[in-house]
């Protein structure tokens, strides 16, 4: 890791010393960390703590740290977006990583393990509403990776979304923590996500204004490569494991199937296979 004085510009705290968006303090911070999308399921999350030690809310990431089973965790919530992600990647980092005091970066680094629970849409007729997805592989359809260093490994994905769709831009592919994916049963599926820049046209819904590229979602479902295919689709996955992993953290992200695209259904229990996912994720990690 590059050692150097990072400027109060550059790494932004508050008064307190927390930084900046997130509001916290290395003491805060557990190694183990859930996140979600929306603010209003981190209690969901953390109902099922022995004990919680720490809260604070600040714009939409709301963070609860806390005890169960006497093991220390933490679960944020992020707000929509890799745009987000960013924010809070960086700033998690930041807490374990840099000596918020000297403004230097450590010698030694200390991983995070981040294990994001958030919903999904299927891209295919076969993975039914309510089925619990872990992504293998996610493809980013942002430029958030334009900015930052090249990513490692394969991009044929990625190269085959590029193509398909004709994009004037390079979508960007990362894979998730071998280690943490491993420790999943058989109750998840494994997929390759689809990560989208929006919610309505960029994941080819119509309301008023037509998207610009048409049947975007039998195209992307029909494309295979190398055996693998597009599984499912949401707005976060695909930063979480470049950025992540780039900065050495390991990253799994885990999907509720909320909704079928193909056969244009949505889970009537929705609510329930979330908490479906919580629970069964707090007891594959230990918790």
């Amino acid at each position: 890791m590059e050692n150097r004085h990072i400027p109060e510009s550059e790494l932004i705290l508050n008064s307190d010393g927390s930084v900046y968006h997130l509001h916290l303090k290395p003491a805060h911070l557990a190694s183990f960390v859930f996140t979600v999308g929306d603010p209003d399921r981190v209690p969901l999350v953390s109902r099922y703590f022995d004990q919680i030690d720490f809260k604070v809310s600040k714009r939409e990431f709301v963070t609860h740290t806390g005890w169960k089973n006497g093991k220390r965790l933490t679960v944020i919530s992020t707000g929509m977006g890799t745009d987000n992600v960013e924010i809070l990647l960086t700033e998690l980092d930041a807490l374990v990583n840099v000596d918020l005091e000297t403004r230097e970066a450590k010698a030694k680094k200390s991983p995070l393990q981040i294990v994001r629970l958030g919903t999904s849409g299927s891209l295919q007729p076969d993975i039914p509403v309510g089925s619990l997805l872990a992504s293998e592989v996610a493809v980013g359809l942002d430029t958030l990776m334009a900015f930052y260093p090249e990513l490692p490994g394969r991009q044929d994905l990625a190269m085959a979304v590029q193509e398909e769709l004709g994009l004037a831009f390079s979508p960007y592919q990362a894979a998730a923590d071998p280690s943490l994916l491993a420790r999943l049963g058989g109750e998840f599926l494994r997929g390759v996500t689809l990560t989208c820049p929006g919610f309505y046209a960029p994941q080819g819904r119509h309301v008023l204004l037509k998207p610009r590229m048409d049947q975007m979602l039998e195209r992307l479902a029909a494309l295979e490569v190398g055996g693998r295919r597009l599984t499912n689709f949401e707005m976060e996955t695909a930063g979480y494991y470049s950025l992540g992993g780039l900065l050495g953290h390991q990253m799994l992200s885990l999907n509720a199937i909320v909704a079928n695209r193909p056969l244009s259904k949505f889970d009537s229990e929705a609510n329930q296979t979330v908490d479906r996912m919580i629970q069964r994720a707090m007891e594959i990690f230990g918790f």
